[in-house]
């Protein structure tokens, strides 16, 4: 192991040590739950309140169970539906970067720790696969745990830069539909709030109960067993 991959993870370490000592010592989960406090802390950092808010989208990636939806609302619900999408884009970016390449150096121990080990074994397709439409199709679909998915491709074959466009553009879609409803939230746009959680639910119930069903579908068609 270089010099540089040396480097790499000692300064990764040193955020998720960093992280995680900020998370437990001020009680940081409840930013991911209570939107209206995560408002008032993200806003009290001001001007440098749109840094704050892209690490707490980096924060809840790394610690995947903490549920994304509540910052993607507030994302657009600060900042508008384009700066919102563009601030939570950059964070989800960053944030599925570093599970990625943590999980490519640090391998399954820490994907264990990271990841409930009936997810690993649901998924673990993508270990032995590369699978990259199917990949992309699992961040592109609601109900699918995407956080999750960036440590288990982590142990994978996929390039980096491949992984890095599929989760960000696979990503894109649901992050604009929580940044305008985040908007039009503020704005007292309830029609339009009600359209948007209406087709959200939507697919959300469909991929939720299809999911497990859609994946086998998929490993059927390519060949793909787990028995030998």
């Amino acid at each position: 192991m270089n010099g540089r991959i040396v480097l790499r993870i000692s300064i990764l370490l040193s955020l998720i040590v960093l992280a995680a000592y900020l998370f437990i010592h001020y009680d940081l989960y409840v930013f991911f739950v209570d939107k209206q406090k995560t408002i008032t802390f993200v806003e009290s950092f001001h001007p440098y309140d749109e840094v704050v808010f892209i690490l707490l989208q980096i924060l809840q990636v790394v610690a995947a169970p903490i549920p994304g939806e509540v910052t993607g609302l507030i994302g657009g619900y600060l900042y508008g539906p384009l700066l919102g999408t563009v601030y939570s884009t950059i964070g989800l970016t960053i944030g599925s970067w570093m599970a990625f390449i943590l999980a490519r150096f640090l391998g399954l121990p820490l994907v264990e720790k990271a990841v409930k080990p009936s997810v690993i074994e649901k998924y673990d397709y993508f270990l032995e696969h590369r699978g990259l439409f199917v990949s992309f199709l699992l961040f592109l679909i609601p109900g699918f745990p995407k956080d999750y998915l960036c440590y288990i491709m982590g142990l994978s074959h996929m390039k980096t830069w491949h992984f890095l466009v599929i989760s960000t553009v696979g990503r894109l879609f649901g992050t604009i539909l929580l940044s305008v409803s985040g908007h039009c939230a503020r704005n007292n746009q309830y029609t339009s709030l009600v359209i948007i959680t209406v087709i959200s639910g939507i697919f959300i119930i469909v991929a939720y109960f299809y999911r497990d069903k859609w994946l086998e579908m998929v490993k059927k068609k390519r060949g793909i067993s787990k028995n030998p």
